[in-house]
């Protein structure tokens, strides 16, 4: 039975009004509010199935009971480690551990052992697996707050968050109960640490003795199952007004803030995403993407409100295309790090000599152009031929791809199009209005390079920004910050009003910092970024995240930080390149045979200038390709071979770039290119 909130698109769309500006919406200095082109403006008032979280989960109780929910790997051997086929438990099965948990937690706060802060907070920290969709459930059933704490987390951001939200009780994996123990004096507010992994006796044993020393209480999340098994207590009642979340964002400079998400944005923002979505009761999401951001969250809630089933990936990212083939999902949301190291491996089959290499190329351009022409992505014959050994990389069973959290090329988007042959939507969206904002309409054959028209329960405006010189006026589009207003957005940030104020507008306007332009069609653009704007040397500004953002396609790129002195007339910057594509542009250069695994030789030639030069080549070639100006490409570069990650500081837990971080890290690197005389290829040319 298909689910009641679900809206498919028309067969036939009508591509030239997929959003409309309201009339008389415009004033001097903004467009007017642009509107769903197919649906308007919705809100939760206008249907009567969800208005709250727990709803959305009764919701896909309702549609199958007794369905599989919840899936993960069984384990089938520690050493070395493998992995069966996924094992599941059901809407019934997880329902009723819901309510079991839910009652040990409303026992614990009634009673006093739990709680005292402003708000009833519950944090989760663990990677994605069936027990934190159990554990949130629990909270927003009986009216507590779930506090998500990023996996990827240093001590720091752990121990502010835990102190900021007043988190008496955390649910944890086993290896951070060590570090909550470690810090609990400078946290004394949190009485509880609950284990969600099963400990063994001698362990539990260690631990609990620890604990107590510290006056911290260790517990099993199957004890606290039991004692609300044992009392059980019906869902406390819930409205869409009350708060059900504080989201923290993983700020790349300061501390996280706090987004109060209350069960009416979040219910929002699932009515308005199963507005198009090709999801069914059928379908199965692979969850890898961290729980704790709001992309992945909200995609977990979108499959529950129509019963579907969601399958958690092993915790090992290597292990992710092995995981997609034992689930063969139909569901796959990404991010552009994952898409386009799938784009680039599969540009590397078009380089391939002779026979294979030409009917990848052959296969390619014909599809492409039938996109471009007609919005159809599928081919009878190339999808058979080629395009199925690329689908058999994520299971062989996606109908819908999904892109968010950062831009992507248009170039990478249509290759994922016509590879993937299925619906393939890119997205904006942020913590702030529950990761809903704006999305691409289905075969529109020229929506790539967009992030599509307002969501239905959105109202979207461009503001005047003259100090970069973008204008509602602009010709052809207007341009100007993105500014969003719906039922999904939040209100406050957490104990920070200062934040709040600079954010949403007295008349509910929440302010991207991000800069769009909306073309004839009601579509928008990210183009350029407010914050992280430097001033070169002889005036011009740069917004150094759009910069970064449109190298983002250049084939031998994995990663770039680009740095910028006001002192200096010109950029440099940090290239991380992919090995793949690194090692045979390193053969080429040096005539030495070098494979991508070769560590040693790959470390050698990023020092040699004529492979540091054959890099920045490419680069430049790409930002002309791009239409960067003079003054935005990047000069002089240096070369590292270790990725920017979460681990070694460089990136957010959702994988944004920590650029204090990058340059303390780099600044010898940074300060010796600007000291140094121009290479050939880094030469500064005139601006």
């Amino acid at each position: 039975m298909p689910s009641p909130l679900e809206n498919p698109f028309p067969k036939v769309l009508d591509y030239s009004r997929q959003g409309v500006e309201a009339p008389g919406t415009r004033r001097p200095g903004q467009t007017g509010h642009y509107q769903n082109g197919l649906w308007g403006l919705i809100t939760l008032e206008k249907q009567n199935h969800i208005r709250t979280v727990p709803d959305i989960f009764n919701l896909g109780y309702s549609l199958a009971k007794d369905q599989p929910f919840l899936g993960h790997r069984k384990v089938l051997s520690r050493n070395p480690l493998t992995f069966g086929e996924y094992v599941w438990i059901t809407y019934a099965q997880a329902d009723e551990r819901r309510r079991n948990l839910g009652s040990a937690l409303e026992i614990l706060f009634r009673d006093g052992v739990l709680g005292g802060g402003e708000y009833p907070t519950v944090g989760i920290w663990s990677q994605n697996r069936p027990e934190w969709q159990i554990i949130d459930n629990a909270i927003s059933a009986y009216k507590k707050v779930s506090v998500s704490l990023y996996d990827t987390l240093g001590k720091d951001a752990v121990e502010y968050i835990i102190g900021h939200s007043h988190l008496t009780v955390v649910f944890v994996t086993l290896e951070h109960i060590p570090t909550l123990l470690s810090i609990s004096r400078r946290i004394p507010m949190l009485k509880m640490i609950v284990s969600i992994d099963d400990l063994s006796e001698e362990i539990k044993k260690v631990l609990t003795a620890w604990g107590k020393v510290l006056n911290m209480d260790v517990k099993e999340l199957r004890e606290l199952e039991a004692m609300g098994q044992a009392n059980r207590l019906e869902p406390i009642p819930v409205v869409p007004d009350d708060l059900v979340s504080i989201c923290y964002t993983s700020g790349t400079t300061n501390n996280p803030k706090g987004v109060l998400l209350t069960h009416g944005t979040l219910a929002t923002a699932a009515m308005s995403n199963l507005h198009g979505a090709d999801i069914s009761e059928a379908g199965c999401l692979i969850s890898y993407l961290p729980l704790a951001h709001i992309y992945e969250r909200n995609s977990e809630l979108n499959v529950i409100a129509v019963g579907g089933r969601i399958g958690y990936f092993t915790g090992d990212p290597l292990r992710l295309l092995e995981d997609a083939q034992a689930l063969k999902p139909n569901f796959f949301p990404s991010v552009p790090r994952v898409l386009n190291r799938v784009y680039q491996m599969a540009m590397l089959a078009g380089q391939v000599p002779g026979i294979k290499g030409y009917l990848f190329r052959k296969a390619l351009e014909t599809k492409l152009n039938r996109l471009h022409e007609t919005g159809i992505n599928t081919h009878a014959f190339w999808d058979k031929l080629v395009f199925r050994k690329v689908q058999a990389v994520l299971g062989g069973q996606i109908k819908l791809l999904t892109c968010g959290s950062a831009p992507i090329s248009a170039d990478a988007m249509d290759f994922l199009k016509v590879a993937f042959a299925c619906d393939v939507v890119e997205g904006y969206g942020m913590t702030e209005n529950c990761g809903t904002c704006t999305r691409v309409w289905p075969f529109d054959p020229t929506s790539s390079g967009t992030v599509g028209a307002p969501q239905p329960c959105n109202e979207i405006k461009l503001v005047d920004v003259p100090s970069m010189g973008y204008t509602a006026n602009d010709k052809p589009n207007p341009r100007g910050e993105i500014c969003v207003r719906g039922g999904n957005c939040f209100s406050v940030y957490y104990k920070d009003e200062k934040n709040t104020r600079e954010t949403i507008d007295p008349e509910g306007w929440l302010h991207t910092g991000d800069v769009g332009e909306v073309d004839s069609v009601g579509r928008f653009k990210i183009i350029d970024r407010i914050k992280n704007i430097m001033k070169l040397s002889q005036g011009e500004y740069v917004a150094l995240e759009k910069v970064e953002n449109a190298y983002g396609g250049a084939g031998v790129l994995a990663q770039l930080y680009v740095h910028g002195d006001s002192l200096q007339s010109y950029l440099v910057g940090v290239v991380v390149p992919d090995p793949e594509q690194f090692a045979p542009l390193v053969t080429r250069v040096t005539g030495n045979k070098v494979g991508p695994t070769d560590l040693a030789a790959l470390l050698a030639a990023s020092k040699d200038p004529r492979v540091r030069d054959c890099v920045l080549d490419e680069l430049s070639n790409h930002a002309r390709k791009v239409g960067l100006k003079g003054f935005e490409t990047v000069k002089k570069i240096h070369i590292e071979l270790e990725p920017f990650s979460p681990e070694n500081g460089l990136l957010t837990p959702t994988l944004k770039l920590r650029r204090r971080d990058a340059y303390e890290k780099y600044k010898a690197e940074l300060e010796a290119l600007y000291s140094s005389p121009a290479s050939n290829g880094g030469a500064a040319p005139k601006l």
